[in-house]
């Protein structure tokens, strides 16, 4: 008798949580283009409205076509489910509904997306939610900035824009002592190149217009359950803990167990907000995931040529990108990122703000625009525009500088995409 075989990553890129479908026997997934769902009587009815039985009631709170992507994701992600939203920051906004209250606080990495470090720092404190900022590069600088209000520490784990490497294990190690979730940003990685489930995470969030979808059609984000917190231990995160009032005063997590912080994003704050993917785009990223394995080797090899080329030209004072030899993430790229260091990076003009200016406005090839993750390379200088609103300082630290061009390298010929460069640092 032999043992069950678990599908390698490729086989659940394409086959996780599809089936044919059962009334027309569509091999695709579906597009469920409705916005509600027939009850097969009024005691069904009740039950799905109750949480006693899983089903689909209304689109705004799940949908089939979404389906298949929550459960792609979790087994991709190794989690226990996952909730598919209308944006990553979607996901990042109904996470922390979940797990705070006003006067809480939640640290971050200060290297972040300069959209996470303008939510976190102005949007969420209308909520009374407050953010203190660590180091990705220094652990302890998240244990010096716990506080007994710390309700959760978010990293990501390659960070967007400057490429650095996130020490997960280290990150985790402290959010352990503390007793709170560790929330890791996996977009700029995919869990083709990381599981952070791996090394102690226990919520993942996903920006699904990225590498996930990759085509740069559609938005959509994922949050994803590792299933690995006890959310009734310490009493202190009381929408899982406490009766819920919303459904008859059961608790969450005793009532889903390892599962119950995804139902809680869902029947809670999903339900509430509504920030719901469509169908459509649902389908979309679907069918970007199944070839994410080969994007994803070709994006991380065409990125480590372009760095490469990059380090030696007259017009460039720095390379980061963490897959190149000497990096000072070079050996964290290997332990946690072996296939490739991804495919987005930032490097340094001598020319400083002015020269950034005048590269991106002189590509042919590259695309000048807010966005990574496509087939396509794309080019942005995130002072000037994904970083403007924040200070010379805030900008600094989070990698985006005035001389910071970044770069999400494509899968055009990798020959096409240095020409492109080249000619454009010779005309600027």
């Amino acid at each position: 008798m032999t043992e069950e075989r678990t599908p390698g990553f490729n086989t659940l890129a394409i086959h996780a949580g599809a089936q044919p479908d059962p009334a027309t026997g569509a091999r695709a997934t579906p597009i469920y283009q409705t916005t509600s769902f027939v009850f097969d009587d009024v005691d069904h009815a009740a039950a799905l409205f109750n949480l006693e039985t899983f089903g689909n009631i209304y689109t705004r709170i799940m949908n089939p076509t979404q389906a298949v992507l929550e459960e792609r994701m979790a087994a991709l992600e190794g989690g226990t489910a996952a909730l598919a939203v209308a944006s990553g920051h979607a996901a990042q906004a109904l996470v922390f509904h979940t797990l705070l209250s006003p006067g809480d606080e939640f640290i971050a990495a200060r290297q972040l997306y300069g959209g996470s470090i303008n939510q976190f720092s102005h949007s969420f404190k209308k909520c009374g939610w407050e953010v203190q900022w660590a180091d990705t590069t220094d652990a302890d600088s998240f244990r010096a900035a716990l506080t007994p209000k710390t309700k959760a520490i978010f990293v990501e784990s390659i960070a967007n824009p400057g490429g650095i490497i996130t020490d997960l294990e280290a990150v985790s190690a402290v959010a352990k002592e503390a007793g709170v979730p560790l929330i890791v940003d996996n977009t700029l990685a995919t869990p083709y190149l990381t599981r952070p489930i791996e090394y102690g995470a226990d919520i993942i969030v996903h920006s699904l217009t990225k590498f996930l979808g990759g085509h740069g059609n559609s938005i959509g984000g994922a949050i994803v359950d590792c299933g690995t917190f006890d959310w009734l231990k310490s009493g202190r995160f009381s929408t899982l803990s406490e009766p819920c009032d919303s459904y008859h005063g059961i608790t969450l997590a005793e009532t889903f167990g390892n599962f119950s912080f995804a139902i809680a994003c869902r029947v809670l704050g999903l339900r509430d907000f509504g920030p719901a993917i469509s169908p459509f785009n649902a389908f979309l990223i679907l069918t970007g995931i199944e070839t994410l394995p080969l994007r994803m080797q070709r994006h991380c090899d065409n990125a480590l040529a372009v760095a490469t080329w990059l380090s030696g030209h007259d017009k460039v004072d720095w390379v980061n990108y963490a897959g190149l030899p000497g990096n000072a993430f070079n050996e964290m790229a290997k332990r946690y990122s072996p296939k490739g260091a991804g495919a987005v990076f930032t490097f340094g003009l001598k020319g400083g703000y002015e020269a950034g200016i005048a590269l991106v406005s002189n590509v042919k090839l590259f695309s000048h625009l807010a966005n990574i993750g496509d087939t396509r390379s794309l080019i942005i200088h995130p002072a000037s525009t994904t970083h403007r609103q924040l200070t010379d300082e805030q900008r600094i630290s989070a990698g985006a500088g005035p001389e910071v061009v970044r770069l999400s390298i494509g899968l055009e010929n990798v020959e096409d995409i240095i020409a492109d460069l080249d000619q454009a640092l010779s005309a600027a």
